[in-house]
């Protein structure tokens, strides 16, 4: 017995030494705002150069930085303007959020060459398109580094957390974003029926269909004056319509549980503060195309 004890004091007192003895490791960083860097990568197609340099001169990626700056993250995450080698896509992958130059590219070649019945002008389509991809993107980055459960499909999360940002933006800016972001799903919608290959309903992301009637649905729910167009207009179904309060309720709750910890407060009421669309009719040839 006396043995016995002898050993497991001898191994207690082993292990209290290793413990004072072994050398501390970096201090876990505190979550903190303002980790949201940039980069403007040169391009690789020489025909980017002119849409690189437009970008950088407007500041486009500094003004997405100022957005996002309240979020609270444990480490940097960095937005990345670059050259895909011909792929037309944004995506997040830990640290960073990359926006090709091609996917720039499309939204300006498709935006609208003037204001559209139902109010998109240029430069909302073109904007409103960008930020909802960037915002999306960058849902993923939260959902992430955050480690937010999820309850379903993380791309429809991630539209939901896009479409929400947008909204807190200010009535006439969350407008303005909205009838952009919506825009860029409508030349889906010129066919009352629609056939799609069976493995297009295989895919991770909702038809484009799909993800318009979601975001105009979030953005009744919302405000359903400011957005009465879209019921009046028939744009969205008037059953759907009777639900998007409570769909919109939803992502509040989901946002406020899961994402209001995680923001800087003071830095996210100045955002919202804020008037980020440049004027909708800019004067001519001031090539006003960018975030203010």
């Amino acid at each position: 017995m006396r043995s016995t004890l002898r050993i497991c004091y001898a191994f207690l007192s082993a292990v209290s030494l290793w413990l004072v003895m072994a050398p501390v490791g970096p201090a876990v960083a505190d979550d903190a705002p303002n980790r949201i860097l940039i980069e403007y990568d040169p391009p690789k197609n020489p025909a980017h150069q002119p849409l690189y340099e437009m970008i950088k001169e407007h500041r486009v990626l500094e003004k997405l930085q100022k957005i996002f700056s309240p979020l609270k993250l444990l480490s940097d995450v960095t937005i990345k303007a670059t050259g895909c080698d011909g792929h037309v896509n944004a995506w997040y992958a830990r640290p960073t959020l990359t926006i090709c130059y091609e996917y720039l590219e499309e939204i300006r070649r498709d935006m609208p060459a003037e204001t559209t019945a139902e109010g998109v002008t240029p430069i909302d389509g073109e904007i409103g398109q960008l930020f909802f991809a960037v915002a999306h993107e960058m849902g993923h980055g939260a959902f992430d580094l955050f480690d937010t459960p999820i309850f379903g499909r993380q791309e429809d999360a991630a539209d939901n957390f896009a479409t929400y940002v947008m909204l807190q933006l200010g009535k006439s800016d969350a407008r303005r974003l909205i009838g952009g972001a919506a825009y860029s799903y409508m030349k889906y919608l010129k066919q009352p029926t629609v056939t799609a290959p069976l493995k297009d309903f295989s895919d991770v992301h909702g038809s484009p269909q799909q993800r318009f009637f979601n975001l105009i649905c979030l953005a009744y729910g919302a405000d359903p004056v400011l957005f009465a167009d879209v019921v009046e207009k028939k744009m969205l179904p008037e059953h759907r319509a009777r639900g998007c309060k409570y769909e919109y309720g939803n992502v509040v709750w989901a946002f406020h549980e899961l994402m209001i910890p995680h923001l800087d407060q003071g830095l996210a009421k100045e955002v919202m503060d804020k008037t980020w669309l440049p004027p909708e009719n800019p004067v001519q040839g001031s090539g006003s195309r960018a975030l203010q």
